[in-house]
């Protein structure tokens, strides 16, 4: 098939593109900034500037492409609120250059859903987009995922640099939640498998892991795998905006980016149903297995002072 990975140089972008090229597709990469791809160039993958908000490069992006990848996600601006703004803009863009393409299916990576209260707006953003994204191309597939264990994945990585550099982790209200974290791998196979199952089309998937755990769980399963001692203290409260700027500052990360997502975690984020990886042909990885194979891919290219 001839594809199209949008976001290629992002997480879920950089690690679908081996996987696709080994299954045989044509593909084409975009990027607003192609000089981050790092694709051999041996695999003849057409690459493509652009811009989703502008709509630049999205004709000759999309011409003769039979899927498209939309794994574009965009946190800037958030403390002002206009990320969902510059999402819904993007997804329309891209929707409508998608249907005049003739593109057959959008396969788009997104958010779950709460299921006992109203969605955060980092949540409601991904659902606007799955929405803009389905509407335009019926037989497009949208599976949502919550956090992705991976060595490049940043919700993973935050949790990580935590463990690392907080001798004990004082974790809000939120930490007595719950949520299915899901192996990078998985993930990938999932998105590719995605792209020709038709059993699939047209729908939203909740995809999670083998394995329900608390985010208290979760922090206290990673450092124990990391081989380090972390004494976890739970608090009453969340005060959200405060407990996004701390550990942000502490894990050298963009509070911009952890604000709307802490807010999300105000109750269980579990998939709606468990037949996604049976209906894409995945057999999924426990979380430990995930988390092993995150820091050792992690400590091939980088030493992680923890350990």
């Amino acid at each position: 098939m001839h594809v199209l990975v949008t976001g290629a140089s992002g997480f879920a972008g950089s690690l679908l593109i081996p996987h696709l090229h080994r299954e045989g597709h044509e593909l084409r990469a975009f990027a607003r900034d192609p000089t981050r791809l790092r694709i051999p160039a041996a695999w003849h993958v057409e690459t493509v500037c652009g811009d989703v908000v502008s709509g630049a490069g999205l004709v000759q992006a999309l011409a003769g492409i039979e899927v498209a990848y939309y794994l574009i996600h965009s946190m800037e601006g958030a403390s002002q609120g206009n990320f969902p703004e510059q999402e819904r803009l993007g997804a329309e863009n891209f929707a409508a250059a998608a249907q005049r393409a003739g593109v057959a299916r959008i396969v788009y990576l997104g958010g779950p859903l709460p299921h006992a209260r109203a969605p955060s707006r980092h949540l409601a953003s991904r659902l606007n987009v799955e929405r803009i994204l389905l509407d335009a191309i019926p037989a497009s597939v949208a599976l949502r995922a919550s956090i992705v264990i991976g060595a490049r994945s940043r919700s993973f990585r935050f949790m990580v640099r935590l463990i690392e550099r907080m001798p004990v982790l004082a974790l809000p209200a939120w930490q007595r939640y719950r949520t299915a974290p899901i192996d990078a791998r998985d993930v990938i196979s999932m998105l590719a498998a995605a792209a020709h199952e038709p059993a699939v089309g047209g729908r939203s998937l909740d995809i999670g892991g083998l394995d329900a755990l608390t985010y208290g769980e979760m922090i206290g399963r990673i450092a124990e795998l990391m081989l380090v001692g972390r004494p976890v203290i739970g608090l009453r409260v969340n005060a959200t905006p405060i407990f996004a700027r701390v550990p942000a500052a502490i894990a050298a990360e963009d509070p911009e980016l952890v604000l709307p997502l802490m807010e999300s975690l105000g109750g269980d984020l579990l998939p709606a149903g468990d037949r996604a990886a049976e209906l894409l042909g995945v057999r999924l990885h426990s979380f430990d297995a995930a988390v092993e194979h995150a820091l050792a891919e992690w400590e091939a290219v980088e030493p992680l002072a923890a350990r």
